[in-house]
């Protein structure tokens, strides 16, 4: 018996062989009786076994160790380890309590992601039928080896690859794997070398589903060795696309820590040169860091991305991965997957072309029977046209073996998803399929086969014999000799026939001939071809897979935002066409960029795949590494991607891709490697994510300008003070206080901030924008600079003065928390004023802004908050000067505001997301 192929050795094209030469080549002397059992367990010792590698999970620990991996939060420990040398342990305890809050939330975040994932592993935890030594068993698909002999039938899962021997009426849900919306119809005959993966008629892949007919197969490819297989090394070895607000923030901690940094080394310098001790050196660095760095802002962020992750979740779009919330705002292109997310993914009949030269309308989408059928400018049929086309649904109906019916429930079904929509369309024009069915016994049925190409249905009615038959135009139209007209019975205009198939199929329909024939009576079966008399053309039936009814408003919206959409399937070029242009995402045909164009031009090096990648809106019969290429090219074309997908093939593009986009209703790998899960499928869901995410990005920024300009103001404020021989304006402790009444509360509450209008109508920002933009410096600076300015004229004025230090930092403080209670009202907007801003736009706010203060003022009454703060009560007139002071920075913060605006000229889209 010749030897099985090597796991190693490079697999012949299968596709090519022959069953016959498919079975020696696996070293299978009979596929009757299969492997022995002794030989398939040598194989198995050898290949072993059928399932892919599980990736490995994060545990517990590493989960937790993973939040602490910031520059910002390496700086805060540093502060914290000098406070705690320095015994202050107020300030390392509420240093140390921040960071664990920050590494808490996002731990848990991340939890909730793990607990929720699934792997590859899963498609092939399948039982499956086996003929080994002459006997059927049913086996763990672990267990198959190359050589091995599967039964399938409808409703399997394909345990492994195989090159099928002999099918009847096998049909294959493929979608998973190839893109392609349509069951494949399987047969066994050898194909050319080149005929691509979704067009393999003979092989039935791993994972797979099987809907219709049985056939038997020989296992060529096990585990890693399978299409899926393929795939999943792909996504093994493709790096992950980081979010970009991870970048942007990466960068910008990076920035503050050099600057925290350089201004403590500054000051200690200052310091030890006018001889102050060098414990009170190190006690100044630590009030320093503890006023310069945002130690607040990691929970703001956490939070704000958690509420937007809830209000996400209400719009369809589920969150795993927290920084990714922002990410679909942030995204320049948006490359989606056409089948069940433009799509309803549901086949639909359309249009129907009569042989005189009518066109019906069909309305309503999905598998049920609710709509209506009207001519093409939307206008009721004409009575004899409503006659005609009942009778071409009557033929459809007659042979057809779907179920279609209204439960209580709502519409049920079962069957070919082809056969399903023309019961549906039968509905709509007012025909019955229960009465047609009972009303014309039905005496014998040739099925669809893909070898026959139609199907047929002989049925008895009072006026004899007939037939009714649907299928494909090259099969059925050389047995036409008539077409039913308005007129009656005409000899058939083949040219005319032709030229509307041409007209459907350019339009993206599948498209089916619907004839019917009368047999000479007293003919009998059983019914073979032959049988079939000449036929009458009643119809052409066009069915397409309709756009979902919000998509073109999404792109539509996506387009305003500055976002460019592409299409990427594995579906016929035309097909995908007529979508797109139907969608707004393309227009013209130069626009479609096949497979084997990408192929093509991989020859000839990245230049030439970037050139198709600019151009092209319909990717179409593309394979799962080619449409991982095509993010690699959109990203060598400076665009921040974000890629949606449901099926295996989806995987290796989700994971690369800035931002990868799994449909809830997709394969258990699309959902495990995406950051986002969109849970009705539906593209009007990602639009609304995009949405959400700019507005969470508005709320980042906005926090973070609070969190950087107060801290500013009292780096400031100090780095003032010691040049010009004054006291130490504010204690560590008092700092840290006052970021925990003020920033503490105030941060978290400003995220709850609600969305600014016209976020969709903004450009993208610019792909390497930082987060700390030149805007936001401008603002920072301003504000900032200000508030230090005023709180270092007051220390000064108080302390020419001669008011004790004490109060004078009583007074100091007070200042502050007056002053950022008024800038915390001017971050609600950056470029509206303070005043235009509803408060109802965030209640959370208009509560917790008082609330501080009250706060402030009511720690001033606590005794032993006295005594660790340095407070005391204030009377009444001592608030008059810190409160006017507060109001200059309001005042400040609206003139440059109004600068702004009247410098963009009053537009509300000038400012960048």
């Amino acid at each position: 018996m010749p030897a099985h192929p090597s796991p190693k050795a490079v697999p012949p094209p299968w596709h090519t062989l022959t069953a016959t030469a498919t079975a020696r080549t696996l070293g299978l002397d009979d596929p009757a009786v299969g492997l022995a059992p002794a030989a398939a367990a040598g194989r198995l010792r050898e290949v072993g076994p059928n399932r892919l590698p599980s990736p490995s999970r994060p545990g517990a620990l590493a989960i937790v160790w993973h939040q602490f991996h910031s520059p910002l939060i390496y700086v805060l420990l540093a502060a914290a380890a000098v406070a705690t040398a320095l015994q202050d342990h107020a300030d390392a305890l509420f240093i140390l309590f921040v960071v664990s809050c920050n590494a808490a939330l996002g731990a848990f975040q991340e939890w909730r992601a793990e607990r929720g994932a699934a792997d590859l592993q899963s498609l092939l935890r399948v039982q499956a039928r086996v003929v080994r030594g002459g006997h059927e068993r049913t086996l763990d698909a672990e267990e198959l080896v190359p050589g091995d002999v599967v039964r399938l039938e409808a409703g399997n899962r394909v345990p492994a690859d195989l090159r099928l021997v002999s099918v009847a009426e096998l049909a294959i849900d493929e979608a998973m794997l190839t893109g392609e919306s349509a069951p494949a119809r399987k047969q066994p005959e050898p194909l050319p070398a080149a005929t691509p993966v979704a067009e393999r008629g003979n092989l039935a892949y791993a994972g797979t589903l099987v809907v219709a007919g049985h056939g038997t197969g020989l296992v060529v490819a096990t585990g890693l060795a399978t299409e899926v297989g393929g795939i999943a090394a792909a996504v093994a070895t493709t790096a992950i696309g980081k979010a970009p607000l991870v970048l942007r923030m990466e960068r910008f901690a990076r920035h503050v820590s050099f600057a925290v940094l350089a201004a403590c080394a500054l000051v200690a310098a200052m310091a030890l040169a006018r001889g102050m001790p060098t414990a009170e050196v190190f006690y100044l660095a630590v009030a320093l860091a503890v006023s310069a760095i945002p130690e607040g802002l990691p929970v703001a962020v956490t939070v704000a991305l958690s509420l937007s992750t809830s209000r996400m979740a209400r719009r369809g779009v589920i969150v795993r991965q927290l920084p990714a919330v922002e990410g679909l705002g942030s995204c320049t292109l948006i490359a989606s997957d056409k089948t069940g997310t433009l799509t309803v993914n549901r086949q639909t009949v359309r249009r129907v072309w009569l042989p005189d030269g009518v066109h019906v309308h069909v309305t309503g989408d999905g598998y049920q029977g609710e709509g209506d059928v009207t001519t093409d400018t939307g206008g009721p049929l004409p009575e004899a046209v409503a006659v005609r086309l009942a009778a071409v649904a009557a033929a459809v109906v007659r042979c057809n073996e779907a179920t279609l019916g209204l439960a209580p429930t709502g519409w049920t079904h079962s069957g070919d998803a082809v056969d399903v929509a023309l019961l549906a369309f039968a509905h709509k024009a007012g025909v019955d399929p229960a009465t047609v069915r009972t009303g014309a016994p039905l005496l014998g049925v040739l099925p669809f086969a893909s070898e026959r190409a139609f199907a047929a249905a002989f049925h008895a009615e009072d006026d004899g014999l007939h037939v009714s038959v649907k299928g494909a135009l090259e099969r059925l139209l050389p047995r036409c000799t008539s077409m039913r007209t308005a007129r009656g019975s005409e000899t058939i205009d083949r040219a005319r026939i032709e030229l509307a198939a041409h007209e459907l199929a350019g339009a993206g329909h599948r498209f089916l001939l619907v004839a019917t024939g009368t047999l000479p009576a007293g003919h009998r079966g059983p019914w073979r071809d032959a049988d079939l008399p000449p036929l009458q053309v009643l119809a052409l039936v066009g069915l397409i897979d309709p756009p979902r009814p919000k998509a073109h408003a999404a792109i539509a919206a996506c387009r305003g935002a500055g976002i460019t959409v592409a299409m990427v399937t594995g579906d016929h070029p035309r097909t995908a066409f007529a979508i797109a242009r139907d969608l707004g995402i393309a227009d013209d045909e130069r626009q479609i960029v096949t497979g084997s164009d990408l192929a093509a031009a991989e020859r000839h090096g990245p230049a030439a795949v970037d050139e198709l990648a600019a151009r092209g809106r319909v990717f179409a019969r593309v394979l799962p590494l080619q449409k991982l290429e095509l993010v690699h090219a959109m990203h060598r074309l400076g665009h921040f991607v974000a890629v949606t997908g449901d099926g295996v093939n989806d995987a290796p593009a989700l994971r690369a891709a800035d931002i990868g986009v799994a449909m809830g209703s997709g394969a258990d790998v699309a959902k495990d490697v995406a950051a986002l899960l969109v849970t009705d499928d539906d593209f009007a869901s990602i639009e609304a994510g995009v949405e959400e995410g700019r507005f969470a990005y508005d709320n980042i920024r906005k926090v973070t300008y609070l969190a950087i300009s107060t801290g500013l103001a009292e780096l400031a404020l100090l780095l003032l003070a010691l040049p010009f021989g004054l006291p130490v304006p504010l204690l560590a402790v008092q700092l840290l206080w006052l970021n925990l009444v003020t920033n503490g509360i105030q941060d978290v509450a400003l995220a709850f901030e609600g969305g600014e209008p016209h976020a969709m109508q903004r450009p993208p920002r610019p792909v390497h924008e930082g987060l700390f933009d030149g805007r936001m410096v401008t603002q920072s600076l301003l504000t900032g600079g200000t508030m230090g300015l005023l709180a270092f004229g007051y220390w000064a004025w108080l302390a020419h003065a001669g008011t004790p230090e004490a109060e004078a930092r009583n007074l100091l403080l007070l200042l502050f928390v007056l002053m950022e209670n008024v800038q915390v009202a001017t971050c609600r907007s950056e470029r509206e004023s303070a005043f235009a801003v509803p408060w109802t736009r965030n209640r959370v706010l208009a509560v917790g802004l008082p609330a501080a203060l009250v706060v402030h003022v009511g720690a001033m009454h606590v005794p032993w908050l006295q005594e660790l703060l340095g407070m005391a009560p204030l009377a009444f007139g001592q608030w008059l000067w810190p409160l006017g002071l507060a109001l200059v920075v309001l005042l400040v913060a609206e003139l440059h505001k109004l600068v702004r605006r009247r410098r963009d000229g009053g537009s509300p889209t000038a400012q960048r997301v």
